[in-house]
């Protein structure tokens, strides 16, 4: 069995140790970081399945780390579980608008975070099993073999075609700006003009054909999939 990797970024060093013990205890693999940019640092080398994030860390606070996290390519999927000592609505809220997945607040028991750890982590994978396949208009995007057909014959895609068409299938109908499937199709850190989505999605058209009006142009923002060609659209 897989053994999951945990980021603890606490800079209360006991209670980091204590953290630690108990999710090793758990069988978890864990690794930790006193700050929020050593934490980020940390994300990116080893990509842990979930971070335990403390909200209150010197020099860069968990917010920010939450920000920059859920920015880059490499960890925008990673769970977030947020460490707090405030228990106000609206620092709940302020996480989850930032991108943290749960809360808990301190003084808090172990065992009650163990229990979210692993209630975030079953989740999650179902969630990733959910996902496996996409499938709309006669396209099915399969993930683990990443590989997409048209009525059951194969379509050959490049690695950014591939992302993009998954990216707009898994919201099926929401309209996304050049910005945001640049950020989700290519990465974060990719530096392109918001045009070579365009040069992309006349590719992608291509080769869908006859279906490719399912690729929907919304005027003065970008792109959306629809299964159904004929709902109303902005071209």
């Amino acid at each position: 069995m897989t053994r999951h990797k945990i980021l603890v970024v606490e800079d209360d060093r006991s209670l980091a140790d204590v953290v630690r013990y108990n999710l090793q205890q758990a069988g978890y693999d864990v690794l930790w970081a006193f700050d929020g940019q050593d934490g980020l640092t940390q994300a990116q080398l080893h990509s842990p399945d979930l971070i335990v994030l403390d909200l209150m860390l010197p020099g860069m606070d968990g917010l920010e780390v939450c920000r920059r996290l859920r920015s880059a390519a490499q960890t925008k999927d990673v769970l977030i579980l947020m460490l707090t000592a405030k228990g106000e609505e609206s620092d709940h809220l302020v996480g989850f608008s930032v991108g943290c997945d749960d809360y808990v607040v301190k003084p808090y028991s172990v065992k009650i975070l163990l229990e979210r750890i692993k209630a975030l982590i079953r989740r999650r994978e179902r969630q990733s099993i959910s996902i496996e396949t996409l499938s709309g208009g006669g396209i099915l995007i399969d993930r683990r073999k990443h590989s997409v057909t048209l009525e059951g014959k194969p379509l050959d895609l490049t690695p950014s075609e591939f992302r993009l068409l998954e990216t707009l299938m898994r919201q099926s109908g929401r309209a996304f700006d050049r910005s945001e499937l640049i950020d989700s199709a290519l990465g974060a850190d990719t530096l392109v003009l918001e045009r070579t989505i365009d040069v992309h999605i006349r590719s992608l058209r291509k080769k869908l054909g006859a279906s490719a009006d399912m690729i929907q142009t919304v005027r003065g923002i970008g792109y959306r999939f629809r299964d159904n060609p004929n709902d109303e659209g902005d071209f």
